[in-house]
């Protein structure tokens, strides 16, 4: 059992395993499955994935170590997981057989690279100069220098290298090959030198060169069964070299048969729900964590396809949104939806795409933060963060990132539809948009401010001008403008720059004898009002406001001594003259 060489033990994963009878444990093990389908596979054999921060990049690549490595013994760990159900047919020291998920399980040689951690060892070694090495210069030397030491302690293996001519310290792939076995190669967090040495391209030409040696070079490849890298950007155009481009790629902008694997599911986040330990609804997380949404192809076109049926279902799409894990984790665990994706460390990074503010970012942004789309082409995405030189490349990269999500069903080939896809990130890139200086000047702001003062002021008319300019917009979507819920939308978007750090608000709140449109509360201030609305279609504002009063809708805001200031807003939209009316009173 080693670090880099069969690790074994305990590990994100098998905690997770361990108390899944008291904590959140989603069964993912079915990816295992896919793996073993692809073992010496031919180029099927090379899996890259690369997930946003919080996304279970590290659990699942310890779940792969778990499975594999000859230095672990788990199974007990596996044994009633979905992947125990797995059986298929494979080629078996040059004979086809019929094999179980056991055929492989702490059966191969691992090599595990979590670069997190060997950055810091680096970082160590770097700065303690009892423990310099000849040679041993930089991460990319120290990465190989470490792995090779530790293959070298297997006696088998030592042996085999001692023979070989010209292995040095850093000579791994030689060293491999020497070995005559075959690894499986798990690498979490393969890009974190083209994330955290941007500038260094010396540097980053080495890394790259020493992965053609291993993925590339006939020799270096055939030394493995399988090789799996994470990340959390995209691997194929890497500053024009292709070192890795016969990698099965999988990401965030088409992660195609694989979505569900990028997060939880509804059905998973539906059984947490379900936890007596949970306190939380499955309403509540999708606002706060979901809208991650994938395209797959549709589950009947094989069969068509394999049916001879001339009406197959190229083309079609079936949509899957995913929720991200971490958070709803962290719901579960601090029994309340919040915004847990704050303390990434990639804010500084969205901060300075979004003030290059190529043909207009900053508006744009403004416009999803609100509830609008943007499309964007990610044919140009050179999946790095330094080449950079229009919004199409910024946009790629922040969905890579997260902080936005795209369209599942593509525009055309490379086409998108960008969107935030939840409260957790619209709150975020809130809080970024807050603390830029030109954040007051942006006119859709302006507009906003202007909304929340004529309510204030009871200025009903201007209020009534602002949402139907908000109701006109481009992100009110075309379908469903003459559709009440649009005239909540268009009032929620409108306040949420001004109100959405000092109020709370709710839809369909029981209140008196019905439910309230909308009540928006203040958090902690005093000064500030209650605003109810009640929202009418092809009706009056004065039948919207006469609801309020009848149903009694302020009643419960007038209990024990509560002086606090109440508006009524009574809006309304008629769907054939498409104007807008308001009338706002104070209780």
């Amino acid at each position: 059992m080693g670090t880099f060489l069969n690790p074994g033990g305990s590990n994100a994963f098998t905690e997770l395993v361990a108390k899944q009878d008291s904590g959140i444990f989603v069964d993912k093990t079915d990816f295992i499955a896919e793996t073993i389908d692809r073992l010496d596979a031919g180029d099927l054999k090379l899996i890259a994935f690369a997930k946003p921060r919080r996304f279970g990049k590290t659990v699942t690549a310890h779940m792969l170590a778990s499975y594999y490595s000859k230095g672990a013994d788990c199974k007990a760990v596996f044994a009633g997981l979905k992947v125990a159900g797995y059986s298929g047919t494979k080629t078996v020291n040059g004979q086809k057989k019929e094999i179980t998920y056991e055929e492989y399980l702490n059966r191969c040689n691992v090599i595990y690279w979590d670069m997190n951690s060997i950055d810091n060892d680096f970082r160590a070694y770097e700065s303690d100069k009892s423990l310099y090495v000849d040679y041993v210069d930089d991460i990319v030397d120290y990465l190989q220098y470490v792995t090779l030491l530790e293959i070298r302690q297997n006696r088998e293996f030592d042996e085999k290298i001692s023979k070989a001519p010209l292995i040095g310290r850093k000579s791994l792939k030689q060293a491999l090959v020497a070995t005559e076995a075959k690894f499986v190669l798990i690498m979490d967090e393969w890009d974190l030198l083209y994330r955290e040495y941007r500038d260094n391209e010396a540097l980053q030409k080495k890394f790259i060169d020493m992965l053609r040696g291993l993925f590339k070079a006939a020799d270096g490849l055939s030394c493995f069964s399988l090789a799996y890298l994470t990340g959390i950007l995209p691997i194929k155009k890497y500053n024009s070299q292709s070192a890795l481009n016969n990698f099965d790629e999988y990401n965030m902008l088409h992660p195609d048969t694989f979505a569900p694997y990028f997060g939880f599911t509804d059905e998973e986040v539906r059984e947490i729900c379900r936890l007596p330990r949970c306190p939380i609804s499955q309403e509540q997380m999708k606002e706060w964590y979901e809208g991650y949404r994938f395209a797959v192809n549709d589950a009947d076109d094989n069969a068509n396809k394999a049916d001879g049926n001339s009406n197959d279902n190229r083309g079609k799409y079936r949509l899957i949104d995913v929720y991200n894990p971490n958070s709803v984790c962290k719901a579960v665990s601090r029994n309340r939806c919040s915004n847990y994706w704050s303390s990434t460390s990639s804010n500084e990074e969205v901060i300075r795409l979004i003030n290059m503010n190529f043909d207009g970012i900053k508006d744009d942004i403004l416009s999803m933060i609100a509830g609008g789309s943007v499309s964007f082409n990610f044919s140009s995405f050179q999946n790095d963060m330094v080449s950079l030189t229009k919004k199409d490349q910024i946009f790629s990269l922040l969905v890579c990132l997260g902080y936005l999500g795209c369209s599942g069903q593509p525009v055309s080939g490379t086409e998108r539809y960008a969107y935030v896809p939840n409260m957790e990130i619209r709150e975020t890139l809130i809080d970024i948009v807050r603390e830029q200086p030109w954040y007051n000047a942006m006119p859709v702001i302006a507009r906003y401010e202007r909304l929340f003062q004529a309510i204030r002021s009871r200025d009903a008319a201007n209020t009534a001008e602002i949402v139907g300019s908000i109701h006109n917009s481009s992100y009110v979507s075309v379908s469903g403008y003459n559709r009440e819920e649009a005239l909540v939308f268009c009032l929620i978007s409108g306040l949420m720059w001004c109100a959405e750090s000092s109020y709370d608000s709710f839809r369909e709140l029981p209140a008196g004898k019905g439910f309230a449109d909308l009540v928006f509360v203040p958090k902690i201030r005093t000064d500030l009002p209650i605003m109810i609305v009640e929202f009418k279609r092809d009706s009056s504002a004065e039948t919207a406001l006469k609801q309020i009063k009848e149903q009694d809708y302020a009643g419960r805001y007038r209990k024990d001594g509560d002086e606090r200031e109440v508006l009524l807003i009574g809006l309304s939209y008629n769907s054939g003259t498409r104007e807008h009316e308001c009338l706002i009173e104070r209780l």
